[in-house]
């Protein structure tokens, strides 16, 4: 599995978030990887649903609170990456 890497909507930030967009666009990928690190490795049958929860939950609680609050990934591509883990063989 390709690791996830998070890439925000430039229509949809405003001046300053655009220019933080590369750094930040870096955190929240980065934040995402070790969630999916951390929940492949300790995954133990749960459902899809489950994992994605997991996923956000490690995912948000790997970054500032303010960033965290505002981290609100594409439920679909979340469920994707949490699809491949649940899917992989273990």
């Amino acid at each position: 599995m390709a690791e996830p890497h998070v890439t925000l909507d430039p229509q949809s930030l405003n001046p300053v978030e655009e220019k933080l967009r590369g750094p930040l666009e870096d955190q929240l990928s980065s934040a995402l990887q070790a969630a999916t690190g951390k929940i492949r490795q300790r995954y133990a049958g749960e459902s899809v649903d489950q994992v994605t929860v997991m996923l956000l939950d490690q995912a948000r609680a790997g970054l500032h609170p303010d960033i965290a609050a505002g981290f609100d990934p594409d439920p679909a591509q979340l469920r994707h990456v949490a699809e491949a883990i649940v899917t992989e063989p273990h």
